[in-house]
């Protein structure tokens, strides 16, 4: 029986050996085929050059998966730091500041835009390499490696530029060293003193610092010293930078410890040209405007009262201007101490033409009830062009003098017998009366015009120390 069954299996296997064979010799005919095919396609699309050769693997995806594969990315827990559990890490810190956007006097804040480098090793991104060349990577593999939790003190806004891709660098080194180099706008507080507005001088900082690791895990600072801080050429509108320097610091928390903190400080000194001339030249000119009036007749009235009027609505005009684009701080600024002391010698030349127009008014009424006024004198019409007496309107008589009677003969012989009993003075001795301040007082209403004459010298030399004293101070 076992015979018989092999005898039906060799029968089986003769009977199949050719159809087997004739399969064979029919596929690589249609693989042939297919290649020819291909290449008349081929002909077709690139200008008929034929290729017979296979097409390759895609070498991006392969070296991608290389790159992965050569720093064992995969073999390591890269949510912890290099060497956890061990002593801290040091990361040097090398900054490139492009620019300085904009800076705020209203919300007391700056913004930079820098290029932050960093400096680490990690052993577990060590390769191996016979040319020893680094690799570069982008923003893509940055994600799946340990990278340094930097991030701005006192920051109000910051953002990663990704035009057209995000701006990361990655480049490791076969022995583990890395270089993440990132592209960064960042928009600081800057606490300023506007004490000496606008002759000041302005100190802001940004500070830089790693949110999750205190100074046990992780050790900032400045790679090449002094060196670290490299800046571009800088030009702003209102400010001319004149030093740019690193520092570096503790921070303390008191639930999280100790924390390395490194500074960027720079020193910012305003243009004062343009503040001169939006501010003070006009004020000097709205002051010296209002002296003319000095040298205008005081019974103008209309001239003097508007050319007075004009000069302070004008500098209250350029206060509320200025204060407008200033924040509202508590204390006096060196701005608001010349204003205010323009508005005053403005002021003050108003209220001294209302004195020499009182003074005038009391000194007319006087002469017209001790004087005798002529039978055709209108006073209506006198006063209807300014509102007060004219001398040359008045035809006022002289006073008549005094009848000699008794008891004026008594007085003068009563008075040359003091005299008789007096001695002389003696040479080199001068006779003084104290005078009252009443009496000055009425000396300065019989002669009001010599108020706009000390006006005329008074309010130029004063306002002159004043602005010498000023200008000495805060310039």
């Amino acid at each position: 029986m076992n015979l018989v069954l092999l005898a039906f299996r060799l029968m089986c296997l003769a009977w199949l050996w050719p159809v087997t064979l004739l399969n064979g010799s029919h596929q690589p005919n249609k693989r042939r085929h297919k290649d020819v095919y291909l290449g008349e396609n081929s002909k077709n699309q690139h200008g008929g050059r034929i290729d017979f050769k296979m097409k390759k693997s895609d070498s991006t995806k392969s070296l991608l998966i290389k790159s992965e594969q050569l720093l064992r990315i995969e073999d390591h827990d890269f949510a912890m730091r290099p060497g956890f559990g061990g002593a801290a890490i040091p990361v040097g810190i090398d900054v490139q500041v492009e620019s300085i956007d904009s800076i705020s006097e209203v919300n007391m804040d700056f913004t930079m835009t820098l290029y932050l480098r960093h400096y680490w090793q990690d052993d577990r991104l060590a390769f191996p390499s016979s040319s020893k060349k680094s690799r570069t990577f982008d923003a893509r593999l940055v994600k799946k490696i340990w990278v340094p939790d930097v991030f701005f003190v006192h920051s109000k806004r910051s953002f990663i530029h990704d035009t057209t891709m995000e701006n990361i660098m990655l480049r490791v080194y076969p022995d583990g060293n890395i270089l993440y180099s990132v592209r960064i706008t960042v928009t600081a507080l800057c606490a300023m003193d506007f004490s000496s507005f606008p002759l000041d001088t302005q100190k802001c900082s940004l500070e830089l610092e790693s949110y999750a690791y205190n100074e046990n895990d992780l050790m900032l600072y400045w790679k090449n010293g002094n060196d670290s801080l490299r800046t571009d050429e800088i030009v702003l509108s209102q400010f001319f930078i004149e030093e740019f320097h690193p520092s570096y610091g503790l921070a303390f928390y008191s639930s999280t410890g100790w924390y390395n903190r490194l500074y960027i400080n720079f020193i910012l000194r305003r243009h004062i040209f343009f503040f001169m001339l939006q501010t003070y030249f006009p004020t000097m000119l709205m002051v010296m405007l209002s002296w003319v009036s000095f040298w205008i007749d005081r019974r103008a009235v209309p001239a003097r009262v508007s050319l007075g009027i004009t000069t302070v609505l004008t500098m209250s005009t350029i206060i509320t201007g200025v204060s407008a684009s200033m924040p509202q701080v508590s204390y006096v600024k060196a701005v608001d101490i010349y204003l205010w002391a323009s508005f005053l010698f403005v002021f003050l030349s108003v209220i001294e033409y209302a004195a020499v127009n009182y003074f005038t008014t009391v000194e007319e009424m006087k002469k017209l009830k001790g004087g005798k006024i002529p039978a055709d004198f209108n006073a209506t019409q006198t006063m209807a062009f300014d509102g007060c007496y004219h001398d040359n309107d008045i035809d006022l008589t002289p006073f008549p003098e005094l009848l000699s009677t008794p008891n004026t003969e008594r007085s003068q012989t009563a008075t040359s017998r003091n005299s008789a009993a007096e001695p002389p003075p003696t040479e080199g001795t001068r006779l003084r009366r104290k005078k009252s301040i009443k009496h000055n007082l009425s000396f300065i209403m019989s002669n009001s015009y010599m108020i706009d004459s000390y006006s005329r010298v008074v309010f130029p030399m004063t306002y002159l120390m004043f602005n010498i004293i000023y200008w000495s101070l805060y310039s």
